[in-house]
Order: C-alpha cells, then structure tokens, then sequence
C-alpha cells in the first residue's frame, strides 16, 4: 500500500473536523515523485567510449604487452614480463603476464580508453605457432582491469612457404 493510499484511508476512517486537505496529499505525491528523479541521474551514463588495440607477444621467453590506438600509429602503453620478475625463467610466467597487463591497464585508464580489441602474436615463421604461458593470463588481466573485449585475433605470422629451420638436412642429433 502506498503512503497516498494510507492517508486517503486515514482520512476515511477519522470522524474528526480537521481533515487533510488535497494539497497536503499532492506534496507528498511530488516528493515521491522528486525522489524517483534523484535515483535516475545516480545512474552513471557513459559518455563516448574510446577503443584501443592490445598486441599481446608471448613467446616462452617473454610476453609482452602494447597498447596502441585504434590506428596502431601511437602507443600508449607497453611493458613487459621482464621488467616486473627478478630471474629470466620468470619473464614468460603467467604471473609475470598479469603484472605486466595491469602496469599497461593503469596507465590506459588514464588516457581514457575504455575498450580494447586484442591481437594475440605467437613468435611465428618457423619458430613456435602457440603463443606461449602469458598469453592466456594476460587476457584475463585485461578483462578484469575493467576494459570492454572487443575481438580477439591471432595475429601469429604464418609463412606460405617458409625459410630452413635450422638445424641442417638430417636435423638437431641429441
């Protein structure tokens, strides 16, 4: 039962002179009107939303990140599993990966980008055509530092007919 509806049946149920007059009641219609427009502009409505390219390199030796523009022509931010972990074995790391997206995710928030289509780049040619540990957990920290995912692309170079792999005509003797 609304608070219009309990003060009409007060008003029904009271035997008294003094009576409640209409413009008591329609006050009290606007406030509630006037608290329903206070929760409306509470509601946060994003303005024009700016999109980024994330180029993600991640090979078994290191990943690394970069922001660039639409255009791909500006960077705005890069970084790398080898500057946030200590040993070499660490740089392609997961943890590493994760600490290197949310350098890059600090510094993209603060140019205003809201939203990222991510490239994925495996080292490619005719060395290795997965992308190595980093890839997966770099991707996650760019979901979770609050950008919006639009495309994921493998973007590993993929030769037609390739250059020898080293190693001679009968191969790597171990």
């Amino acid at each position: 039962m609304s608070e219009t509806e309990a003060v009409v049946e007060k008003e029904e149920n009271v035997d008294s002179p003094v009576t409640e007059t209409p413009s008591e009641v329609e006050v009290e219609v606007k406030t509630e009107a006037e608290v329903k427009t206070e929760v409306q502009p509470e509601v946060k409505t994003e303005g024009k939303e700016k999109w980024g390219i994330a180029h993600i390199y991640s090979s078994y030796n290191n990943t690394i990140i970069h922001i660039t523009d639409l255009t791909g022509a500006e960077t705005v931010s890069i970084s790398s599993g080898g500057h946030h972990v200590n040993a070499a074995r660490y740089e392609s790391s997961p943890f590493a990966a994760m600490k290197a997206a949310k350098a890059v995710v600090d510094a993209a928030k603060t140019k205003g980008f809201t939203g990222l289509h991510i490239k994925v780049r495996a080292v490619g040619g005719v060395g290795s055509r997965v992308p190595g540990p980093g890839a997966q957990a770099a991707i996650r920290a760019l979901a979770r530092g609050g950008f919006k995912i639009g495309r994921i692309d493998d973007v590993t170079p993929i030769p037609h007919d390739t250059t020898r792999r080293k190693g001679g005509k009968r191969g790597r003797r171990v």
